[in-house]
C-alpha cells in the first residue's frame, strides 16, 4: 500500500488544504513550486551540505547497552538530539529556509510550542541574514525561558500569545493570521507535518533524512537496515514521520509512536488525540483532533511542550487508521521516570518530548533479539527546571 500523499495533497481521507480564501495565493503559490524547487539539483546540494556541515549529520546511531540490559532486548538510540540547535528541528528548517529564497521570500514566521522549532528557524533566518518572527504561547514562553532567549539573541522578534490555552495552538493560529496578512514578502516555516498541504507532505520530506540515514547506519551496525521496530514520540508529529519515511512501506518493521496521556487519557488533561479525538477540520487539514460534540476545538495537556497540541498530522491520522502504524500513550510520570532512567543508565538528558517515547519501553513486548530504535528527538537542556522541580534535585 502507498502510505504517501497523493496529487491532492491527501493521505487517503486525511489532509487536503481546508483554508480561507485569503490564505489560497500563499498555499497555492508553495503547491504548485515547492516539488520542482525541492528536487532541483542545486537545492539538493545546497540542502545536503547545510545538513552536513551546519547541522552536523549524520547524527548517530547509538546502541545503548546499559537500557539494553535494563530492558533485556537491543536498544539503538538515533540521536538528533546532537544536531545543531538541540533537536530534529533543524532538518526542516535549513530546508523550508532554503524554499523560501528561492520563492524569494525576505521575511519569515514561525510558531513555537517546546521553542525547539523557534530556536532552529531563528537560527536559518540568522544563516541567511533574514527578518524572522515567533509566535509561542504565553505560558510556553514562562515555562521555556531559555529558548526564548535564545531565540531573541538569534535576531528574532518572539510575540507571545495570550489567546484561549496560551499554548502552541494558539501560536497556530496567530503565525497563520499573520501570514493572510502579508502574502507576498512572507514564508510561513511550520514545524511539524501538520497544516494544509503541502506543508505535511513538505516536512516528512524534509525529516525523512532521519530514516535514510538510520538504514545506513543499521547495516553497517547489524547487518540488516530493518528494525524491529522504530519508537518516537507524536505531537503534530515530524519527527515519527522522518524516522518512519523509508519504512513505510516495509510492514515487517513495526512502527509505534507515543502521544502525550498528561494526567491520564480520562483526566480531562491530556494531549493523546487519536486516543481521544475524532476526526475534524485544524490549521487548514482533515485530520483528527480533540474536539468537543459541538466540533469547538478542546485544550490539551501535557508536562512537555512540545506536544501538547489538539491535532495530529494527517500522515499519522492515516497510519493510525490503516493499523499500520501503533499509538499508544504516557503519562506525564511515566515520561519523567523514564528520563531519569535514561539519563542514569546512558548519561543522556533527553527532552520531555523524546522520553515519551522511552517510556514506550514499559509497555511493549520486545524479546531479546529484537531490534528496537528509537528516536531521540531532543536534548533535555531546555526542560531541566521542570525536571528538578519534579524530582526535587
Amino acid at each position: 500500500m502507498n502510505y504517501h500523499v497523493n496529487e491532492k495533497g491527501y493521505y487517503g481521507s486525511f489532509g487536503g488544504a481546508w483554508i480561507p480564501e485569503m490564505m489560497f495565493p500563499n498555499i497555492d503559490e508553495l503547491r504548485r513550486r515547492y516539488i520542482e524547487i525541492i528536487e532541483s539539483d542545486a537545492f539538493r546540494s545546497e540542502f545536503e551540505n547545510l545538513l552536513k556541515d551546519y547541522a552536523g549529520r549524520p547524527s548517530p546511531l547509538y546502541y545503548a547497552a546499559r537500557l539494553s540490559e535494563h530492558y533485556s532486548t537491543r536498544i539503538y538510540l538515533k540521536r538528533e538530539d546532537l544536531n545543531h540547535t538541540g533537536s530534529h528541528k533543524i532538518n526542516n528548517t535549513i530546508g523550508q529556509i532554503l524554499l523560501a529564497e528561492k520563492l524569494g521570500k525576505t521575511r519569515i514566521i514561525a510558531e513555537t510550542g517546546a521553542g525547539q522549532h523557534g530556536v532552529a528557524t531563528a537560527t536559518v533566518c540568522a544563516l541567511k541574514g533574514i527578518k524572522c518572527v515567533i509566535y509561542m504561547g504565553a505560558l510556553d514562553v514562562s515555562r521555556q525561558a531559555p529558548n526564548v532567549k535564545k531565540m531573541k539573541m538569534l535576531g528574532a522578534e518572539v510575540i507571545p500569545v495570550y489567546s484561549g490555552n496560551q499554548t502552541l495552538k494558539d501560536a497556530t493560529n496567530e503565525a497563520m493570521r499573520d501570514w493572510i496578512c502579508h502574502p507576498d514578502d512572507t514564508h510561513y516555516i511550520i514545524g511539524s507535518v501538520v497544516g494544509p498541504h503541502p506543508y505535511p507532505d513538505m516536512v516528512a520530506r524534509f525529516q525523512s533524512v532521519i530514516s535514510k540515514e538510520m538504514k545506513l547506519q543499521l547495516q553497517e551496525k547489524t547487518g540488516n537496515p530493518n528494525p524491529t521496530r522504530i519508537i518516537a514520540c507524536v505531537g503534530g508529529g515530524s519527527n515519527a514521520a522522518g524516522a518512519f519515511y523509508h519504512y513505510l512501506e516495509n510492514e515487517e518493521v513495526e512502527l509505534i509512536g507515543v502521544e502525550a496521556a498528561g494526567k491520564g487519557i480520562d483526566s480531562g488533561e491530556t494531549a493523546a488525540t487519536l486516543l481521544v479525538g475524532s476526526p475534524g477540520v485544524l490549521h487548514g487539514s482533515r485530520t483528527v483532533l480533540m474536539q468537543n460534540e459541538d466540533g469547538q476545538v478542546t485544550e490539551p495537556y501535557s508536562v512537555s511542550a512540545g506536544l501538547d497540541y489538539p491535532g495530529i498530522g494527517p500522515l499519522h491520522a492515516f497510519l493510525y487508521e490503516r493499523g499500520r502504524a501503533k499509538y499508544i500513550s504516557a503519562t506525564d510520570d511515566e515520561v519523567m521516570k523514564a528520563a531519569l532512567l535514561l539519563t542514569k543508565k546512558e548519561g543522556i538528558i533527553p527532552a520531555l518530548e523524546s522520553a515519551h517515547a522511552l517510556a514506550a519501553l514499559e509497555k511493549i513486548e520486545a524479546g531479546a533479539d529484537d531490534i528496537n530504535v528509537i528516536n531521540l528527538s531532543g536534548s533535555g537542556n531546555k526542560d531541566m527546571e521542570t525536571y528538578l522541580k519534579y524530582f526535587g534535585f
